[in-house]
């Protein structure tokens, strides 16, 4: 053996530096012929046992992983980026006053906190929203069953929801049915998927609530805030500027409340826009902890207040369609319009974008994440622009014709949908909508209000 160390079967494993093959190493090994090569676990488990008789090259390894880490870590929290210049994580250590200086590690107290509204809000929509809807009107009443029908239920699952002329001529045929029948019996069947009135009524008084209750938190808060009345407030001392108790409950609420949407958005009602809500959710989101996490939490109050003016506008104006008041629908909805277009394309430029754009340079000068933060910012605009010009063609609508015609902006409940043209067409099945989800008003084909 020449004194060699044992090694395994099949060359597989490890060798200290310096061994040899062949008579140099000490020559051939006597004993029995190797057998065949390790695979799979055995290996795994064999070069495992030589690791740790190595512990010199294991350290080297997880020397190596950790130096890894820690430059990923360096890059994501990188001062640079951060923080103007002649500014450390160390000079926000310090206590302040009140909860001290905005950290990274408060966001994870949204989590639990996004959890319990997620709860509440499932108490509020069964024992306070539901009377409400069954106060006013909506029926605790599911849509209308189709008759059942093995070869139209088949061709809605299988081939389409929506048949065509050549179709619809073949069923007829085929089950010798009038063609209107079967067109009344596929929006019937459609409609049996979608959720009753009193759901989405529901879904809208939870955020309508919340809207409003925030938004008058809001206002109450920034009222004796010195940054409401001078915005170069918001940028001065900066970034040494302490939370207080009410500024931390303000944003920690509202993110709570958006992050409690993103877990929702999987239980409520489907609609078109999953995707584009998700993806607008998950901007929110991240445009508010990434203003909480740099300190701009006084400019952050204005944009998420000024936001909120106009949210349970929309919300009451989507209840009052549900409980068919439709001179109420109408008439919130139009002024919802003109609240949105002001904020949105009057006082969040000329005061919000202002001081972000202008003020905050004069003052603290640009750097990484300001730049960043404003091109959040004016994304948001571009985005305000369009869904003004939509909101106002539906409000147009609404004073010309007297009533809010379909909302024609990219979030439209699915749910709510017209089901196709042949409805427009007075017949005996148009009454067998259930509790107006297709009819309400008599008009609307359902809500056809989208959330922003």
């Amino acid at each position: 053996m020449g004194g060699e160390e044992a090694r395994p079967r099949g060359g597989g494993g490890l060798r200290r530096a310096g061994d040899k093959k062949g008579p140099e190493g000490g020559g051939r090994r006597s004993g029995p012929a190797p057998g065949p090569p390790l695979r799979g676990f055995r290996w795994l488990w064999r070069q495992l046992r030589l690791w740790r008789r190595w512990p010199r090259g294991g350290h080297k390894m997880a020397t190596a992983a950790a130096g890894a880490l820690g430059l990923l870590w360096g890059w994501l929290w990188s001062e640079r980026f951060w923080l103007p210049q002649n500014v450390s994580w160390a000079d926000l250590e310090g206590p302040g006053d009140g909860y001290g200086y905005p950290r990274a590690r408060h966001i994870l107290s949204v989590f639990p906190l996004a959890a319990g509204v997620f709860s509440v809000r499932l108490l509020f929509e069964r024992f306070i929203a539901k009377p409400c809807a069954l106060h006013v009107g909506i029926q605790d009443s599911g849509p209308y069953q189709a008759q059942p029908n093995a070869i139209l239920e088949k061709v809605f699952i299988s081939i389409t929801k929506y048949p065509d002329d050549k179709r619809l001529e073949g069923l007829s045929k085929q089950l010798d049915w009038d063609i209107r029948k079967i067109q009344c019996w596929f929006r019937h069947r459609r409609n049996q998927d979608k959720p009753p009135t009193l759901t989405k009524f529901c879904e809208s008084m939870w955020r309508f609530t919340f809207y409003l209750c925030i938004f008058c938190y809001g206002i109450r808060f920034l009222w004796s805030s010195p940054w409401l009345w001078d915005t170069r407030q918001c940028w001065h001392s900066y970034p040494y500027q302490p939370l207080t108790s009410g500024l931390y409950y303000y944003y920690i609420m509202e993110l709570a409340f958006y992050w409690s949407l993103m877990f929702s958005q999987f239980t409520d009602i489907k609609r078109k826009d999953f995707l584009i809500m998700f993806v607008h959710h998950l901007a929110t989101i991240g445009l508010i902890t990434f203003s909480y996490i740099n300190n701009m939490v006084r400019v952050g109050t204005l944009i998420m207040c000024l936001h909120d003016a106009s949210d349970f506008l929309l919300e009451a104006a989507k209840l009052a369609n549900y409980a068919k008041y439709q001179r109420l629908c109408d008439t919130l909805f139009v002024i919802f319009s003109a609240v949105f277009v002001v904020t949105r394309l009057g006082i969040y430029p000329f005061w919000i974008l202002n001081t972000t754009l202008f003020e905050s340079w004069e003052m603290i000068g640009p750097y990484p994440s300001w730049w960043f933060f404003n091109g959040l910012l004016l994304i948001l605009q571009v985005l305000h622009v369009i869904w003004s010009y939509l909101i106002v063609r539906i409000a147009f609508k609404a004073l010309i014709r007297g009533k809010v015609s379909k909302d024609d902006r990219s979030d439209v409940e699915s749910s709510s949908e017209e089901d196709d043209v042949t409805t427009s067409t007075k017949s005996p099945c148009d009454n067998s909508s259930s509790n107006g989800a297709n009819q309400v008003n008599g008009h609307m084909g359902g809500s056809y209000w989208a959330e922003e």
